[in-house]
C-alpha cells in the first residue's frame, strides 16, 4: 500500500475512511498523480481521498442550476459564465483557473470536458473530477466547484444504425459523470436534427425526444439536495446559425415530453457563426469569423423570458480576437465555452519543449493520416489533429520540469483573468454564494476487499 495514501486514509475496515484532510492537502501533488497514473487500486483510493477531503477543506462540487434560474427570473444579469475545457495539462490548467477565480472573485466559472475530449485526452469523468478538486485543494480555493459534462453528444451515424446502443452509451456516460460529482451536464442531441423535414418542429423532434429521455435519467440520479444543471442544444456548432423559431420548437417540444412540473433546462447552446477550434489558414493563423451578436441577444432574451432559462450558450469562442469578448455579456449571453485557445497557448509557448511538440507532430502524421484533407498544409493538419495528442502524451506533459509548468500556469492564469474580467464574471462571488447552496455529497468508498 502506498504510504501517502495510508497516512490519509483509515484502511482498517472493508472500506476506506478519510483519516486526515490536512494530510491530503499536504500531499496533494502525490495523491493526484496516483489518481491519474496509479494502479487501479491506487486510483480508486486516491480519487476517494480527494473527494472526501475537498468538502472538509471548503471546496464542494456543486450545480449552477439555481444561479441560472435566478437569471431566468431576471434577478441577476450582465455577465457571461466562462466554461473552460480542461483538455491537457489538466492539473496545472485547473490550478491556474482556480488562481484566476480567486484573483478576480470570479466564482461564476465552470470546469468542463466534452464526451469526445474524454476519449482523446484519456480522461474519464472520475479522473477529471478528481483532478479539478485536487487543484482546488492545492490552491486553497473554498466555495462551490462547477464541474460540467460538455457536449454529451449523440453520434449521428451510430444513432442512425443503432439508436438503442448509442442511447445506452450516453446513459452510461451520464451515470459515470454523476457518480464523479459532475452536477452540470450539457445534453447535445442537436446532431439528430433532421433538416429534410419542412416544419421546424419536425426537424427538432428527434433532438427533443433524446434530450427529454436523458434529462429524465439525470433527474432520477440526482443526489438528495442537488438539482443538476441541464443544458440543451439546438444547432450543431459549425452549421447554419440558429433561429428563434428553432429555439421555440425545441423548448416547446422538450416541455411537452417532460411535463410542466419537470425542473427543465437551465440554458440552451446555439450556433451564431463559430467553429470548434477555429478555422486554420495555410499559414497557421485563424480565419476571422462574423459572430451574429444580434441573434445571440434575441435567442438569450427568448430563452429567459419565455422559458425561464439563463439564456443562450456560445461555443467555439476561445480563438476569437480578444477585443470581441466584452460583447458577450453586453448581449446577455449566459455562458461561453472555451477550449482550443488554451491548448494553443500551451503548445505554442516558447518554453514548451520543441522536441516534445515534434514528437506529437510525428504521432499525428502517423496515426491520423486518413484525416488529412486534400490541399491541407502541414501546419493546418497538425493544428486540427494535435488535440488528440493530450491522451497519448499525458505522462510526458505531466512530467515537464516544474520551472516550465509554473511558467505555463502563469501564462494560463493571466489569460483566464483577462477573460473572466472581459466577460464580467469577476466579482461574482457574493452572487454565486447567495444562490448556490453547495451541499457536500458523500462519495461511496471503494471496497477494500476487491483489491488485487
Amino acid at each position: 500500500m502506498n504510504g501517502t495514501l495510508a497516512a490519509c486514509l483509515d484502511l482498517s475496515g472493508s472500506r476506506p475512511r478519510l483519516r486526515d484532510a490536512a494530510a491530503v492537502k499536504a500531499n496533494i501533488d502525490d495523491i493526484v498523480r496516483l489518481a491519474v497514473f496509479g494502479s487501479d487500486e491506487e486510483k480508486e483510493l486516491a480519487r476517494y481521498a480527494i473527494h472526501a477531503a475537498a468538502p472538509e477543506l471548503g471546496a464542494v462540487s456543486a450545480s449552477i442550476h439555481e444561479l441560472y434560474m435566478a437569471r431566468g427570473r431576471g434577478e441577476v444579469a450582465g455577465f457571461t459564465v466562462p466554461a473552460v475545457n480542461i483538455r491537457g495539462m489538466a492539473y496545472d490548467m485547473a490550478r491556474a483557473l482556480f488562481r484566476a477565480i480567486k484573483a478576480t472573485n470570479g466564482y461564476a466559472t465552470v470546469f468542463e470536458l466534452a464526451r469526445s475530449e474524454m476519449g482523446y485526452t484519456h480522461q474519464e469523468p472520475a479522473e477529471i473530477a478528481a483532478v479539478v478538486l485536487a487543484a482546488a485543494i492545492k490552491e486553497g480555493y473554498t466555495g462551490p466547484v462547477f464541474i460540467q459534462g460538455d457536449h454529451f453528444q449523440a453520434n449521428a451515424k451510430k444513432f442512425a444504425s443503432d439508436p438503442e446502443g448509442e442511447t445506452k452509451a450516453l446513459e452510461e456516460l451520464i451515470r459515470k459523470a454523476i457518480r464523479a460529482q459532475f452536477y452540470c451536464i450539457d445534453i447535445d442531441a442537436s446532431t439528430l436534427v433532421d433538416l429534410s423535414y419542412e416544419r421546424v418542429e419536425d426537424q427538432q423532434a428527434p433532438n427533443c425526444k433524446l434530450t427529454a429521455h436523458l434529462a429524465k435519467l439525470v433527474r432520477s440520479l440526482e443526489p438528495e439536495g442537488v438539482t443538476i444543471s441541464i443544458g440543451g442544444e439546438i444547432g450543431e456548432v459549425g452549421k447554419h446559425n440558429s433561429t428563434v423559431e428553432e429555439l421555440v420548437a425545441y423548448a416547446d417540444g422538450f416541455r411537452e415530453l417532460v411535463g410542466p412540473d419537470f425542473p427543465g433546462l437551465s440554458k440552451v447552446s446555439v450556433q451564431t457563426g463559430t467553429t470548434h477550434g477555429g478555422i486554420p489558414l495555410p499559414d497557421g493563423t485563424i480565419a476571422q469569423v462574423a459572430i451574429d451578436f444580434d441573434t445571440l441577444r434575441e435567442l438569450s432574451r427568448v430563452a429567459r423570458e419565455r422559458y425561464g432559462m439563463a439564456g443562450a450558450v456560445q461555443h467555439g469562442a476561445s480563438t476569437l480576437p480578444d477585443e470581441l469578448f466584452h460583447r458577450f455579456p453586453e448581449v446577455e449571453t449566459a455562458e461561453i465555452h472555451l477550449a482550443t485557445g488554451f491548448q494553443n497557448l500551451i503548445m505554442e509557448h516558447p518554453l514548451f519543449p520543441a522536441s516534445l511538440l515534434e514528437e506529437m507532430r510525428r504521432y499525428c502524421e502517423r496515426e491520423f493520416a486518413d484525416e488529412r484533407k486534400e490541399g491541407e498544409t502541414d501546419i493546418q493538419f497538425f493544428y486540427k489533429t494535435r488535440k488528440k495528442t493530450w491522451g497519448p502524451f499525458k505522462r510526458q506533459v505531466w512530467d515537464l520540469p516544474e520551472e516550465v509548468r509554473s511558467e505555463l500556469r502563469r501564462a494560463l492564469e493571466e489569460k483566464f483573468v483577462f477573460l473572466i474580467r472581459q466577460l464580467r464574471a469577476a466579482e461574482t462571488k457574493e452572487m454565486v454564494l447567495k444562490y448556490v447552496k453547495a451541499k457536500p455529497v458523500e462519495v461511496e468508498p471503494p471496497l477494500l476487499s476487491a483489491r488485487a
